[in-house]
């Protein structure tokens, strides 16, 4: 469960600042590019509009005559020809020339002089059409007279933001080396919070010990653990326990994973590890938590190539930082993974992971008691069983159970209803386990029925010789790869398995295929991951368990898993010969269990009949529906059963709605009583309400019935001692 309070802070233990992301700069720049771009076209389109000419040029024009009004704007103007094109009402918008003068009353000079004939070329004889000019009629808009600073401005901050840019780019990059660990400070996560890990609890409360008085283990001469190492199946809680210790002990988390110290440069990882430990001890005590430590601690000079690599000197330094600090500076390292033999010696050793806390997956308490966690806030309909429900979950992690509560609270949201039943964890176990249901699959009527009879076979097999177990439920809806699944419970919740359990599971494993045998006289495909099964188990019980009479207690296995930094040389510890007499043994253990489930079957045709049935008209039957078909009812009998418990839930379900509408109906009359309360008392109406009325009757209401009841009382009293007198 992730704490929504925790604050996230940088490397110097402060909070972080807000930068924009990379989408909105992208934005920002494009904007600034778009008017930078539209700033250079208008003034490019509002200069080439009109041909611009000298001024020299433009008095030629004049002498010649060719010239018939000017207008001047600011130091530009427009010249229009005598015989111009330009429809002179659009004068001086259209031009058919522009020149910039410098001094205005130098050109005023010149073009009165030509009108008055005063140049020298024109030798005292004015012209016929003389220049109509006009001077500063049409004056520069406010937007062109601000257009080049505005220009200039918008160049500087495209400037500035281009250069904070690159210069952030380049302080990421000197960044390299600072941790990515983050600091969460008042973590609310507390031991109550993780169920299911009792042990593991009580182990990791001496550290919360030290974090809150390491004074009371330090005067004794006691050394608290430096690092502790939480081994597990992913989804037991490693990192609940974790943020649990920080929360209890109420000091500063880091939370980091291993693979956030690696990077492609050469001393990253290094330096991360530097800084990380400097702010621990900075704000010591505290914790630092390392996820999936395995992959940075993987152990030096495997592989097949070697060599000292980047990770390696992460290592490197994260040995001597471990090594490097002592306990009473209060920074403990808590690390987590699934992998410890893949995991480097030094790193195991005393003084730095001095001890290895096994997480395993719970048993059925455990698994209980996750389950009453996970379904605090959800309503649950009566006959939700969660001692069942943890008796069928054999092997789930905390995670698996939390997703079958919210996937079962799913399943019920999106049929409308109100409370989970039995019915939606069951659905959300086999979702879990196998995927959503594949009800719009085309499946032929000869599929159906060849599925309904292999999970009959597995069921009725398990019912009679697993005695161990019990059949939780059968189903021929197709879920991923499986056409029909069936699902045993544990009675009682076991840690190991015997000769004749195994052999048990193998018999079960082939229940359906010798079930298809005896009805259809074929085989079929379906039966190939049971194969499977059956041969795992089987060579399992010759090589490793020592179960095999003629092999005895000689152990022919190998590692479950193989890590090929360390084991790519790994070759098999027997000859041939023994081999091919593993195989043999191997083949007549399935041999013999296959016989078994089929004289089962045998034994029980009727009964797989009436099963198959049953499968084939209500596709899903549970563990009371066995015990039905099992105990000798025919089909019709059992349906009918069935749907008895159907119309039960269904009116749970009825009843359970209405009383949710009379409790909205009655909260909304509530709150228009009070509504119609506050107008009363602010004026805003004047007609008392009934509420009011009434409680304003009761006082008067009791004094009647009390004066009442005195009167009785009083008179009854007197017809005693009349009757008592009389008597006597």
């Amino acid at each position: 469960m992730d704490n929504q309070d925790n604050k996230s802070q940088g490397n110097n233990g402060q909070r972080p600042q807000q930068k924009p992301t990379s989408k909105g700069r992208f934005w920002l720049y494009a904007v600034l590019i778009i008017l930078v771009v539209l700033m250079v076209v208008y003034i490019v389109g509002l200069t080439n509009r009109i041909e611009s000419i000298s001024y020299t040029e433009f008095q030629d024009k004049v002498v010649a005559g060719e010239v018939a009004e000017i207008v001047t704007s600011g130091n530009n103007a427009y010249v229009l020809l005598v015989d111009s094109d330009i429809d002179p009402e659009r004068f001086p918008d259209r031009a058919d020339f522009r020149f910039t003068f410098i001094n205005s009353d130098q050109l005023i000079q010149f073009i009165d002089d030509y009108n008055n004939g005063r140049l020298d070329s024109q030798a005292g004889v004015a012209p016929e059409t003389k220049i109509d000019a006009t001077y500063n009629v049409a004056q520069q808009s406010w937007f062109s007279t601000i257009l080049p600073y505005l220009s200039f401005a918008i160049i500087l901050v495209l400037g500035f933001f281009l250069i904070k840019s690159m210069m952030g780019a380049s302080g990421r990059n000197m960044g390299f080396g600072k941790t990515k660990a983050v600091l969460g400070e008042n973590v609310k996560v507390r031991f109550s919070d993780v169920a299911g890990s009792e042990e593991e609890k009580a182990e990791m409360q001496e550290l919360v010990e030290f974090l809150k008085n390491p004074k009371k283990f330090t005067r004794l001469g006691a050394r608290i653990p430096k690092g502790v190492l939480l081994v597990g199946p992913p989804g037991t809680g490693k990192t609940m326990l974790a943020k649990a210790i920080a929360g209890e002990s109420n000091v500063p988390f880091y939370s980091i994973s291993g693979s956030d110290f690696v990077e492609m440069f050469v001393g990253v990882g290094a330096s991360r590890v530097r800084d990380l430990f400097d702010q621990a001890k900075r704000n010591a005590p505290c914790l630092v938590f390392i996820d999936e430590i395995d992959a940075v601690g993987r152990q030096r000079g495997a592989g097949l190539g070697g060599g000292n690599d980047e990770r390696e000197q992460t290592l490197n330094q994260l040995l001597v930082q471990m090594d490097g600090f002592s306990g009473s500076e209060g920074v403990i390292v808590i690390a987590a993974t699934n992998r410890p033999d893949v995991l480097d010696p030094a790193l195991l050793r005393a003084g730095r992971f001095d001890r290895q806390i096994v997480v395993n997956k719970p048993d059925v308490s455990g698994r209980e008691k996750i389950l009453l966690v996970h379904s605090k806030n959800k309503p649950l309909a009566d006959d939700v069983d969660f001692k069942a429900v943890a008796k069928i979950t054999v092997g789930f992690t905390g995670a698996d159970l939390a997703n079958v509560m919210n996937e079962a609270a799913i399943l019920t949201a999106r049929d409308n209803r109100s409370l989970i039943t039995m019915n939606d964890i069951n659905e959300a176990i086999a979702k879990v386990q196998l995927g959503p249901q594949k009800r719009s699959n085309v499946v032929t009527e000869q599929d159906n029925k060849r599925t309904a009879y292999h999970e009959a076979g597995h069921a009725i097999v398990a019912y009679t010789l697993k005695d161990d177990q019990k059949v939780h439920e059968i189903s021929i809806i197709q879920r991923g790869m499986a056409l029909g699944y069936t699902l045993t419970r544990n009675k009682i919740d076991s840690n190991s398995m015997s000769y004749e359990q195994l052999c048990n599971e193998i018999a079960y494993a082939a229940g359906g295929r010798c079930a298809e045998e005896l009805i259809f006289g074929e085989k079929s495909v379906g039966a190939s991951n049971d194969i499977k099964q059956m041969t795992n188990i089987a060579r399992a019980m010759v090589t490793e368990y020592g179960m095999s009479p003629k092999f005895g207690m000689m152990y022919l296995g190998s590692d479950s898993e193989l890590f090929l930094g360390r084991d790519y040389q790994a070759h098999a510890s027997y000859s041939e010969k023994i081999a091919g007499e593993i195989d043999d043994e191997v083949k007549r253990l399935i041999k013999e269990n296959y016989d078994r489930a089929m004289k089962t079957l045998k034994d029980n045709v009727d009964k797989l009949n009436v099963m198959a049935h049953v499968l084939l008209e209500k596709e899903t039957i549970y563990s009371d529906d066995v015990d039905l078909i099992m105990s000798g009812a025919t089909a019709e009998e059992v349906i009918a059963k069935m749907n008895e418990k159907a119309e039960i839930l269904r009116k749970q379900e009825e009843e359970a709605r209405k009383e949710r509408e009379r409790q909205a109906e009655q909260a909304l009359m509530e709150l228009r009583e009070k509504a119609q309360r506050a107008l009363y008392e602010a004026g805003v109406v004047t007609e008392k309400p009934a509420s009011m009325q009434n409680t304003a009757n009761t006082p008067q209401q009791n004094q009647d019935s009390v004066d009442t009841a005195e009167i009785d009382t009083k008179k009854e009293n007197k017809e005693n001692t009349e009757s008592s007198d009389k008597d006597n």
